[in-house]
Parts: structure tokens; sequence; C-alpha cells
């Protein structure tokens, strides 16, 4: 938002806009990690090169708290490949490598994510027997 639009928001609005925006790119950073893993003809180059990009985005933006574990984890996890990536040499053997173990790290994220979505066991329960059969 630019500070002549700021004027026409409350800071709770600000707050949330902001906090999107990182919530988003953090979902972007994942989705493209695991399609840039899944693809066979993605090079070292060419992932680290992406990769750099969706992080500086990330960077870009302005911290925010997050509550989720999911979204700490993700985070953490993004920030650690990339950090590893670049301490060591990164060429097309490593990432062969990876591509596996990375992926099954990814898909433990999402299906940290998707575990708050579903509902208790004692609340469906409660909806089975309510009285009406």
């Amino acid at each position: 938002m630019s500070p002549s639009a700021s004027g026409r928001y409350t800071p709770k609005q600000i707050e949330k806009y902001r906090r999107q925006k990182y919530i988003t790119q953090l979902e972007k950073i994942g989705k493209n990690l695991f399609r840039m893993f899944r693809d066979e003809q993605s090079t070292a180059a060419k992932f680290l090169e992406r990769f750099d990009e969706l992080m500086m985005r990330l960077d870009a933006l302005e911290k925010i708290r997050l509550d989720s574990e999911y979204l700490r984890e993700s985070e953490a996890h993004y920030r650690r490949l990339h950090r590893s990536l670049h301490e060591s040499s990164f060429d097309d053997e490593r990432l062969d490598g990876m591509r596996e173990s990375a992926m099954s790290e990814l898909n433990r994220l999402q299906k940290m994510k998707n575990g708050s979505s579903y509902k208790k066991a004692k609340h469906r329960e409660r909806e089975r027997s309510d009285g009406w059969e």
C-alpha cells in the first residue's frame, strides 16, 4: 500500500493486508518448490534462480508474527533449505539426490496444514448421534 492510501485504511486493515501478503508468499514458495522438485527437467541453476527470487520477494515483505505451527515450520524449512543450498556447491546431482526427501518434507508440511481443517472426532460423533435417528 502506498503511504497516501494508508490514510484510508485502519491500522488493523493494513496489518491484515500485510499478513495476508506474507502468508500468500509463503504458500507460493511451497507450491513452486514442489513443482520444481517434481519436474525432472528442472536444472540446479534454474531451481536456485527461481528459489532465490521467491525468497527475495518474501524478504522484501514486512516480517510478521506467525501464529500457526504450519506457517512457522514452513518458513523455517524454506529458510533452512535456502541457506543450505548456498552454503555448499549445488549442482544437478545434488538436486536429484534431494528430490525425494524434499518432496516428503513438503508433503509433511501440507498434511500439517490440512490437519487443521478437519473436525475433531468428538464433533463428528455428535453430528452422527444427535437424537434424530
